[in-house]
């Protein structure tokens, strides 16, 4: 009997534990609409404290680093979520984003190759790898990638490709 208590203690405190992270991620996500982005990594950091393999509580926190231009805590967060989740395109997207943002256009261009790796029809992924491009001084890949995501269907693309000359 004592056996069966303990068994259920720890069944119910598991429950509870997840349950709580996941209502400081709900939290963090109505603050995040809200467009109050302090309190909400502040709640997703919270629900990375009860759980650290919980990376939507990275991916939401790091999208609010983002809004407020804190890119290298961003860039922390995705990197988070690709130790989590490796083949996850959204994550390498986001972070060779900021990476474009802070200048630092070789890392941005691995991350957009790996996008690409994982999903060579990302319209995003070959748009963001010509921004990359144009920074290290490759008009000519930057103009290739643009063409490419005009291809499929980027309208953007399609904008940035008459822009810049290509």
């Amino acid at each position: 009997m004592k056996k069966l208590f303990v068994f259920i203690s720890i069944i119910m405190s598991l429950y509870t534990f997840a349950q709580t992270a996941e209502d400081a991620i709900k939290q963090g996500d109505i603050l995040s609409n809200k467009e109050n982005y302090s309190e909400a990594i502040a709640k997703y950091s919270e629900a990375i404290d009860l759980d650290k393999e919980m990376s939507n509580a990275y991916l939401q926190r790091a999208y609010a680093y983002l809004r407020l231009k804190d890119y290298n805590n961003a860039i922390k967060d995705y990197t988070e979520v690709i130790k989590l989740n490796p083949k996850n395109s959204f994550a390498y997207l986001s972070r060779g984003s900021a990476y474009n943002k802070i200048k630092q256009f070789n890392k941005a261009l691995t991350d957009f190759d790996k996008v690409l790796e994982i999903n060579p029809e990302d319209q995003e992924g070959y748009n963001n790898r010509g921004w990359a491009k144009k920074g290290l001084g490759d008009k000519k890949g930057a103009c290739k990638d643009w063409k490419k995501s005009k291809k499929l269907g980027n309208r953007e693309a399609k904008i940035i490709y008459k822009n810049n000359g290509c």
